[in-house]
């Protein structure tokens, strides 16, 4: 369904689905059996210029937009989710540093577009996910320094980074008015990578704990203004969501792909079990729902490429989305009977792949009360 595509979006994406289907396929069960960073394929992207799909031309980008950057998710996400949810890193901390960075931070963008430096961003801990403004851990300064001391937990690409973006407390009585954005080299004393941890699904992202212990970086290296990282954070928390919606979006592709291809050729009672109302009533339902989803983030896209404030419609999208495409990843399960219980089907992977999209960025939980916040807001 592309009748509202451009000609170059719909180029993009056709070049993004020949490159997922002839690499990214044949190389995604073994990405998830061996949990092992797909480093070849996250080039294969960045060779494609595809890290800076969104980002102004004046940063090294091609200006794409949102909306092109979430085709390009979709796609990516149909071949593997694990691939998608890696390329969501470097996507959004180059707009993140473009946005809020100086001039020694910015210098980092083109090593992130290129693929030859590795981000990561830290702000959850071992005992605080959704409450940020709880967080321990804290930057003090120093001098001309900040010292670091703390824990971050669930880590995307700790292990390997380069550099990870830290969320911590500059002001430690101010609640999330007192948190900051500290870009900090991995390769700075005092930053240590915990064991990788061992998760149900998204396997090869070198998820580990973190602990900085009095780790030093010169004040310049504070991402934006002190003490206002946590506005900033919940202005890019919009794109990242819809990206994390096109993520589940194009595994929910995937899952029906594969339901109807299994339903095809699956003969029971002498009949191709697609012919059986039960199976094609959760088909249509799989269609129709992917299909709504499509349009509220690609909305949501749009408004967000106009400059206008979507976050409404981001939590829309991420809510739904990710919903529906859990409950159809189960349904396609179903369809594939006992076989969708074999590593020999990617419908197993996708499923297990799946359940992360409703926690991360926003738990759903907290997507219905921004949502609800916003309704308040609208109608008072």
């Amino acid at each position: 369904m592309d009748t509202f595509y451009t000609e170059e979006q719909r180029q993009l994406r056709d070049s993004v689905r020949r490159y997922v289907e002839h690499a990214v396929m044949p190389a995604a069960a073994d990405i998830d059996r061996n949990d092992c960073f797909p480093r070849q394929l996250y080039q294969g992207l960045a060779d494609m210029g595809l890290f800076g799909a969104g980002l102004a031309e004046s940063g090294g980008g091609s200006d794409l937009g949102t909306m092109a950057t979430c085709i390009a998710m979709e796609e990516i996400a149909r071949g593997s989710g694990a691939l998608g949810n890696a390329y969501a890193l470097p996507v959004e901390a180059a707009l993140f540093l473009q946005e809020h960075g100086n001039d020694f931070q910015k210098s980092f963008i083109p090593g992130v577009l290129d693929g030859s430096i590795l981000p990561a961003s830290a702000a959850t801990e071992p005992d605080h996910g959704s409450d940020v403004a709880a967080m321990r851990t804290t930057a003090e300064r120093d001098g001309d320094e900040y010292v670091i001391n703390g824990v971050k937990a669930w880590v995307t690409f700790g292990q390997i980074a380069d550099f990870i973006m830290v969320f911590a407390k500059t002001d430690k009585n101010a609640g999330h008015k007192g948190i900051s954005c500290i870009l900090v080299e991995t390769d700075r004393p005092g930053v240590i990578r915990g064991k990788s941890e061992e998760l149900l699904g998204m396997h090869g992202l070198e998820d580990c704990q973190v602990i900085f212990d009095s780790v030093r970086v010169p004040i310049d290296h504070c991402i934006g203004p002190e003490h206002q990282a946590f506005k900033m954070a919940m202005r890019n928390f919009n794109f990242s969501r819809l990206m994390m919606s096109s993520m589940a979006l194009g595994m929910a592709q995937a899952a029906m792909e594969d339901a109807i291809s299994y339903a095809q050729t699956r003969r029971q009672f002498n009949s191709p079990i697609i012919k059986f109302q039960a199976v094609q009533f959760m088909l249509a339902d799989m269609s129709t729902d992917i299909s709504a989803a499509r349009l509220l983030i690609h909305h949501a896209a749009r408004l967000h490429d106009a400059g206008l404030p979507i976050a409404k419609e981001a939590a829309h999208a991420k809510l739904f989305t990710t919903d529906m495409a859990i409950k159809h990843a189960s349904n396609s399960l179903q369809i594939h009977g006992g076989n969708g219980y074999s590593k020999e089907y990617r419908i197993e992977r996708i499923f297990r792949d799946l359940r992360l999209a409703q926690i991360y960025e926003g738990t759903n939980q907290i997507q219905r009360l921004i949502i609800a916040r916003q309704l308040e807001k609208e109608f008072a």
